[in-house]
Parts: structure tokens; C-alpha cells; sequence
């Protein structure tokens, strides 16, 4: 009922920024808790942003200040600004919709940073 695609991965230099759009379907966006997460090789999924159906952002403190979280409910998509790269944001990137006690995943776009 909900499908979750992520998009904007790419090969950018360390200090470089890229920005990671999540185009979601269905109707249960607006009122939804969204995030984004990443998974190095080798690593466990690690939670990087979360919003609130209030616009209320999260971070954990490897990101904040570098990253940032935004939605807009009119197109159901949910952005990931990320700043200031280095090679430790190397990863799969992907987004997260709960909605009740449900958790909906995208497929993941890879992020590398390499120079």
C-alpha cells in the first residue's frame, strides 16, 4: 500500500554536498513520522534523520549540523541535505515511513565519498 523510492545518490568529493529525495505513494504521508537511514558495508543500518508530521527534526549528533531533514507533504517527498561530506557518510541511503506501529523502506541509493 505504501512504496518508498529513493533518488539523488551519487559520487561527490569529501566537503561536498548532495541532497537525497524519497518519493513516496499512498495517501498516509502528511500524518506520518519520516527518516533516513544508512548502512556502510560491513555495518549495521544506522539511523541518521527522523521528522515529525510537525516538522520537528531529529539528528544524531555524527550528523547534526551537517545534515538536514525536510518534507513536503504536497508532492509526498521527503529530502536529505547533507553538507560538509566525508568519507564516513559513505553508504546506501534509505528512507522510512512509519506510520502507526508499521515501517515502510525504500530499495536505498548508494552515497559515495571519495576524492
Amino acid at each position: 500500500q505504501v512504496q518508498l523510492v529513493e533518488s539523488g545518490g551519487a559520487l561527490v568529493q569529501p566537503g561536498g554536498s548532495l541532497r537525497l529525495s524519497c518519493a513516496a505513494s499512498g495517501n498516509i504521508f502528511s500524518d506520518s513520522d519520516l527518516a533516513w537511514y544508512r548502512q556502510a558495508p560491513g555495518a549495521q543500518r544506522e539511523w541518521v534523520a527522523r521528522i515529525t508530521p510537525n516538522d520537528i527534526t531529529y539528528y544524531p549528533g555524527s550528523v547534526e549540523g551537517r545534515f538536514s531533514i525536510s518534507r513536503d507533504n504536497a508532492k509526498n517527498t521527503v529530502y536529505l541535505q547533507m553538507n560538509r561530506m566525508t568519507p564516513e557518510d559513505t553508504a546506501v541511503y534509505y528512507c522510512n515511513l512509519l506510520h502507526g506501529q508499521q515501517y515502510y523502506w525504500g530499495q536505498g541509493t548508494q552515497v559515495t565519498v571519495y576524492s
